[in-house]
């Protein structure tokens, strides 16, 4: 019962008023227990009294009545309301100060994690799990107190009207215990199961909504509704045994819960015709029957949801004890101004453990203000070496250097603070084109907005959406084109203004006049910083200060774009391979 320890000090901070909660319950619980007690006297003191008149009768009737209807409609309408409200308050909150701890961890979990796991799952943990253990609070830290007081008090009141009866009315409580421990060992796990299934249902389910352009273009439907439905059957198939098993678990306790008023009312019969018991007594226990059994039945059922709460806190938890791969060092510094020195030492880098070297021995400094573009063959290590830059990954061995510093002796977040990347797919939020620009810098102004847009290329398409700078761009910014994304994503550099810069493929795979006005954005935006560039196309980078080859992890070549072609070399092959591709007819200009 890890799970319920580590969930209890998200509970802690709301202990007092659980307790108020759990008391103003007990009054409200404890309120229809009076009902059998004034049936009882009804019968036996007034209806069943031969010392009183009719009009004696009538008139106690009538004042036993008006108390009661005062109780019951005057004081316990507000007590109900105050023990809902409160319940599921407290509740909310608890769930709420949860998601909050889930949504900081997860934003600090490593790319690795988010490279193995399917973001439908996380969200199902967030929202549907998380959601689950709302009932921990509400039936498993005050349902179950307000259900066993309502039961002690009820017996209590049973023993004083006939201890015989009462101890028969109890007598098949062990049975409860025995089908709680043997059934509901099993229910969680089966319940565990289920969650897992459901979260790959969810997780299959958002990776194909955002495919549906791929299977449309591909006319995989029909493919694609049968992998769903290999997902949806795991999951039914899951559902139906932890039905199967629930509904084995009702019909055993519901049996025992039927059988025992037919057990008290057998008794009680016997007495009241042997003449030991009043009337009023049997009736008076036949209704504390259904006040003692009602809330047995609901802790017996309570059970299974509990069961289901405790199965979603355990993948919550999974979850939360996801290991950050980037941890700060005790005493990191914040990392404030830099200039925009890097230096790349002795670099040796592998994404797992077993698996082979992605970058090997690498070595490389840059100076403040120089472009350094990397290029070479798709899977030699380009995007690799740029992601250690700003530690999205740690080096395996060797050491990164920021103005002299280890960038591991620093504060992971304040190094990526200094460092602006435009990527290749660059992701939109699905809100307004100035709250995205905005995520550069959330305390800019809306003039500092248009003047980055302007810097990037963007400002004239923006003012001409219908919207403007108010227009919600859909999820990943579908509404708008490649270009169009791409230069909204440099707007929000050009907010940042950050010291160093990184460029992934932001030209590829856009048509030349986007690519003409983004490559002119993002020639000013490298201006006067230190800017590291992936490119595939070669004709994007001869601009810059060097050019460095990368083979199967290792530096091949380094040089300007003129050193590297006059020296024939394996940059020259690749230039004049994708010269030809491009322009056929312009092998002079290489040979020159």
């Amino acid at each position: 019962m890890d799970s319920i320890k580590r969930y209890l000090k998200f509970v802690k901070p709301y202990k007092g008023k659980i307790i108020i909660t759990v008391l103003i319950g007990v009054v409200k619980f404890s309120i229809p227990l009076l009902m059998p007690l004034i049936t009882k006297y009804v019968i036996d003191d007034i209806i069943n009294a031969d010392s009183l008149a009719q009009s004696e009768k009538i008139d106690q009737l009538l004042w036993l009545m008006g108390g009661a209807f005062f109780v019951f409609m005057i004081i316990r309408p507000p007590i109900e309301y105050i023990r809902q409200y409160m319940a599921q308050w407290i509740g909310s909150n608890i769930l709420y100060d949860v998601r909050e701890k889930l949504f900081d961890h997860i934003q600090r979990l490593s790319l690795r994690f988010y490279s193995k796991t399917k973001t439908g799952e996380i969200i199902s943990r967030v929202i549907h799990d998380v959601e689950q253990t709302k009932t921990f609070v509400i039936t498993g830290l005050m349902n179950i107190w307000l259900d066993m007081f309502t039961i002690v008090i009820a017996i209590i009141i049973m023993l004083t009207m006939n201890v015989w009866l009462t101890l028969v009315s109890i007598a098949l409580f062990p049975l409860y215990g025995f089908a709680v421990k043997y059934f509901y060992a099993r229910l969680r796990h089966l319940t565990r199961d289920r969650s897992q299934a459901l979260a790959q249902v969810q997780g299959h389910l958002h990776e194909r909504v955002q495919g549906i352009p791929v299977t449309r273009s591909f006319a995989l439907e029909n493919y694609e509704q049968d992998q769903f439905d290999v997902q949806n059957k795991n999951f039914l198939d899951k559902a139906i045994t932890h039905t199967n098993w629930n509904a084995y678990t009702y019909s055993v306790t519901n049996t025992i819960t039927d059988l025992a008023p037919l057990l008290v009312i057998a008794f009680a019969g016997y007495q009241v015709i042997t003449g030991s018991l009043t009337i009023g007594t049997m009736v008076a226990f036949t209704g504390y029957m259904e006040r003692v059994y009602s809330p047995l039945r609901r802790l017996v059922n309570s059970a299974t949801v509990l069961t289901q709460s405790i199965a979603s806190m355990d993948r919550v938890f999974e979850l939360v004890d996801e290991k950050y791969d980037i941890v700060d060092k005790p005493g990191a510094k914040k990392l404030e101004k830099i200039k925009g020195d890097v230096s790349v030492e002795n670099v040796s880098f592998k994404y797992d453990e077993g698996e082979p070297l992605v970058l090997n021995n690498v070595s490389l400094d840059v100076k403040q203000g120089e472009t350094v573009a990397f290029v070479g063959m798709s899977g030699g290590g380009k995007s690799t070496l740029i992601s250690l830059i700003p530690r999205f990954y740690d080096v395996t061995e060797g050491r990164i250097m920021i103005d002299g510093m280890d960038i591991r002796d620093v504060q992971a977040r304040s190094l990526r603070d200094k460092v602006g990347m435009v990527l290749q797919d660059n992701i939109l939020f699905s809100e307004s084109i100035s709250m995205n620009i905005r995520m550069g810098n959330p305390d800019a102004t809306d003039e500092e907005v248009i003047e980055a847009a302007k810097a990037a290329n963007a400002h004239e398409f923006i003012s001409n959406l219908s919207n403007g700078y108010d227009t919600l761009v859909g999820e990943r910014g579908i509404k708008l084109s490649g270009g169009q994304k791409q230069r909204v994503a440099i707007a929000r550099i050009f907010l940042k203004n950050p010291p160093l810069l990184v460029l992934d493929e932001a030209t590829s795979a856009l048509d030349l006049e986007s690519e003409s006005l983004i490559q002119g954005a993002l020639e000013r935006l490298a201006s006067d910083r230190t800017t590291f560039i992936v490119a595939h196309r070669l004709s994007t980078i001869t601009h810059a200060d060097r050019i460095v080859l990368i083979e199967n992890g290792e530096i091949v070549e380094v040089g300007s774009h003129r050193e590297l072609m006059d020296k024939r070399g394996n940059y020259y092959n690749l230039y004049q391979m994708q010269e030809l591709d491009d322009k056929p007819g312009s092998k002079e200009y290489l040979q020159t």
